[in-house]
Parts: C-alpha cells; sequence; structure tokens
C-alpha cells in the first residue's frame, strides 16, 4: 500500500467516476483502475461498485474515506514540517490551467515551490488555499469570493481574451457580436459562468446555454462551427492550435481580459509562503487590463474601483 494509491482512492471516491479522476491526476484512465485493484487487493477490502455506467462507495469504501483523508493530511503535515527543519521552506502551488513560464527561477531562491497535480477550476483551487489544502494557487476571482474564504490576491497574469469564428475574415469584431457560451455544469464551471454572464450582461455579447462541457476543447469547435457568430475563447483554450477552417479574431470595443490571480490566505505569516508571493507578483505590471479600452468584471480585485465602463460596454447604472 503506498501514499499514491491512497491519493488514487481518494480522487475516485470525490469524482464517482474513473475518467474524471484519471484526468483530475494526470494519470491513465486503465493504470488508475488497476491501481484502485492493487489497493483493494493490498487491504482485503473492496472499496467500490462499478459497473459501465456507474461508480459507488461500498459500506467499507465509505468507512475508510475519513481515515485515508486524515492519514494523507498527516503524511502532508510530516512533509510541511521536515520542510521547515530543513531550513528551506517548502510551499505547495495549485493552478488551473496557466502558470507563470519562469516560476522555478523566480522562486528558487527564496522557497521549494511544489506545484500540485491536480488542476482544478478556479473555485476549487481557492476553497483548497483557504481550508490549508494548499498555500497558494494561480486561479480567479471576485472581491466577493476573497472576502467569503479569507484570502488575499495579487495580481501575476492576464490573458486577452479572443473570439474563434468560422471562415477566413479574421478581421477584429466588437464584443457585442460575438456569442459566449456558457455551461449548465456549475460544479466544474462555475467560475467560467459567473465570468461570461458579466461579459454578456456588460458587452451585449450573446448568451448561448450548452449542457456539455463544450466551453473548451475539441467540442467547443464544434459549437464554434454551429454558431452564425464568432465565439469567445475562453482562457483554457487560448494557447489550443485552431482547427484548419477556424480562424482567431480578435475582440475589441472592449478589449476583453481574464485576470490570473496568486492567492493565499489572509492569516498566512511563514516568511517562505510571503516571500515566494513577492516573488512572483513583484513586477508583474498591469499587463495592459488598465488600459482605457480594456474590460474586466465589476467585482475583479484587480479593476480600478470607480472608473467608467471601457469603450463598447453598456451602462449598468
Amino acid at each position: 500500500m503506498e501514499l499514491r494509491q491512497l491519493r488514487y482512492f481518494v480522487a475516485v471516491a470525490e469524482e464517482l467516476n474513473f475518467g474524471r479522476a484519471a484526468e483530475r491526476l494526470l494519470i491513465a484512465g486503465p493504470s488508475l483502475s488497476q491501481q484502485i485493484k492493487a489497493l483493494e487487493r493490498d487491504l482485503g477490502v473492496r472499496l467500490f461498485d462499478r459497473d459501465r455506467r456507474s461508480v459507488s462507495l461500498t459500506p467499507a469504501g465509505a468507512d475508510l474515506l475519513p481515515h485515508t483523508r486524515a492519514l494523507l493530511e498527516r503524511a502532508d503535515d510530516l512533509k510541511r514540517r521536515a520542510g521547515r527543519l530543513s531550513g528551506s521552506q517548502s510551499v505547495r502551488l495549485g493552478y488551473v490551467n496557466w502558470l507563470p513560464p519562469d516560476l522555478t527561477s523566480r522562486t528558487a531562491a527564496v522557497a521549494r515551490v511544489h506545484v500540485d497535480a491536480w488542476v482544478a477550476p478556479s473555485h476549487t483551487q481557492a476553497a483548497r488555499v483557504a481550508d490549508g489544502s494548499l498555500d497558494l494557487a494561480v486561479c480567479w476571482l471576485r472581491n466577493e469570493d476573497l472576502a467569503r474564504l479569507g484570502l488575499r490576491a495579487r495580481l501575476i497574469g492576464a490573458d486577452r481574451l479572443y473570439a474563434v469564428a468560422k471562415g477566413t475574415d479574421t478581421s477584429d469584431v466588437r464584443a457585442r457580436d460575438t456569442d459566449v457560451l456558457i455551461d449548465d455544469d456549475i460544479t466544474s464551471w462555475a467560475s467560467w459562468n459567473a465570468y461570461a454572464e458579466e461579459v454578456t450582461q456588460v458587452t451585449g455579447a450573446r448568451e448561448v446555454r450548452i449542457s456539455d462541457g463544450a466551453v473548451t476543447g475539441p467540442a467547443f469547435f464544434d459549437h464554434v462551427r454551429r454558431c452564425t457568430r464568432p465565439v469567445l475563447n475562453s482562457p483554457k483554450g487560448q494557447t489550443t492550435p485552431l482547427p484548419p477552417d477556424l480562424v482567431r479574431r480578435e475582440i475589441v470595443e472592449p478589449r476583453i481580459y481574464w485576470t490570473w490571480s496568486l492567492v493565499r490566505r489572509a492569516d498566512e505569516d511563514r516568511p517562505g509562503v510571503l516571500a515566494a508571493v513577492d516573488a512572483l507578483s513583484d513586477g508583474v505590471g498591469d499587463l495592459g487590463i488598465h488600459d482605457p479600452d480594456a474590460w474586466l468584471p465589476a467585482d475583479d480585485p484587480h479593476a480600478i474601483q470607480g472608473r467608467p465602463p471601457a469603450a463598447g460596454t453598456r451602462s449598468t447604472g
């Protein structure tokens, strides 16, 4: 029995889906299934009831789950204590899909930053910082989220979002002439949906409701082909190569930005964590988000409060 197998058990128990758990753990589905079976053999009990359509915890699995979580927390605490004793504090950092390319070189002198393997949505990573599972996270949050979770945010990056369209026209497109996909799955897409709904309300872009998780990935391109207007691309698709039948079109009036915050607990006082925040945030600048024609959600922690709306947005007053 190994700690990684216990982490696999917890992931499957939380997802109740081997495919999603494998994606979360960044391992192949068959390998995850084999590791769970090996763990069941070592423990001498069946942890899951599974068939082609569903996965559920057995009574034994449900009973062992809280003890497994407690054991993993103790193992993580042991690693943190060892890091402090070694004189170089270990900092655990989570993310959604983007990290600074020079993260290691910028933090090497102040802390040992370990990037957590669980890639999860912004609201999930923020909650993990709040409950102590992570020390830092790179994610998108609003001021109300920071206040509710007891977190602080520093600007670390920003993406200017663009539209994807059919055809060969690569000219600029106004925000109000685009479509924005909003998914019914509020668990996976809570942050994106909140952001996207404000885009449509403020800029006049058209809301398109979907229920297949195709805010990004190959299925997103299928939606673009079905839509009659250019479709706003999400931050998760910023670097994905476009199929040959689709083109990128820059969005103007206004230019739409998504910010990446480096978040920590408001009461964080460990020198290594605070030094890592400074190393990654100092000198970043405003990345264009404060330009007169740039748009951010009103409650974005990096928006200039009281600034008039960017050109092309509708007044909410």
